[in-house]
């Protein structure tokens, strides 16, 4: 895994969060990798970078996002605890959705679900979400509008399972994709998307 951690120092917690982390199993559809962990911000981090592609024929992109835990012992107070999951999600939606006044609402609520449906304790959620809306002119202008949402969040883990809080994360880049849900162990069939 892309890691970061202070020379010299290592921490049986972080590593027992890695091993957790590497012992995920993701959807199919989901591709992960690992990136360069973010600087100055905790004593230890890892970062990793996920697409969620479409079916085996066409491969087309269909979400892509970023999940980073770190780990401070010295439980920074905006954290409220030692553990802190930074992430971001994204995907293209279709073009009615850019007036859609409760799309930042159904985004949030996403990543509650997501949270909640794997069980993944937290305190301190905070995040946002956005809407892009593109349209092109004169050159361009033969292009379609595209409408893109964004959901960016964080939140503090509670309890030592790491692997859950990426499930929780997947889940939630899995839905602005347009996937179904699949319960546990349930293996998607090829199909159209969206």
């Amino acid at each position: 895994m892309a890691t970061r951690s202070l020379p010299g120092r290592e921490s049986p917690e972080f590593t027992e969060a890695l091993e957790a982390l590497r012992h995920v199993r993701l959807r199919p559809e989901v591709r992960i990798t690992e990136v360069p962990a973010p600087q100055r911000i905790a004593p230890y981090a890892v970062a990793l970078t996920a697409d969620v592609l479409g079916s085996a024929g066409d491969e087309e992109e269909l979400a892509s996002g970023r999940f980073v835990l770190l780990h401070d012992p010295s439980a920074p107070e905006p954290w409220g605890g030692e553990w802190r999951a930074v992430t971001f999600a994204r995907a293209e939606l279709e073009a009615e959705f850019a007036s859609d006044p409760l799309l930042g609402e159904v985004g949030w609520t996403w990543l509650v679900d997501a949270l909640a449906n794997r069980e993944v304790e937290a305190i301190a959620e905070a995040g946002t979400v956005t809407r892009v809306v593109s349209q092109s002119f004169a050159g361009l202008a033969d292009r379609p509008a595209s409408v893109e949402m964004e959901v960016r969040a964080s939140w503090t883990p509670i309890g030592p399972d790491a692997g859950r809080h990426l499930l929780a994360w997947s889940d939630l880049l899995c839905t602005i994709a347009g996937l179904p849900p699949l319960p546990e162990g349930v293996v998607a069939l090829p199909g159209p998307r969206r």
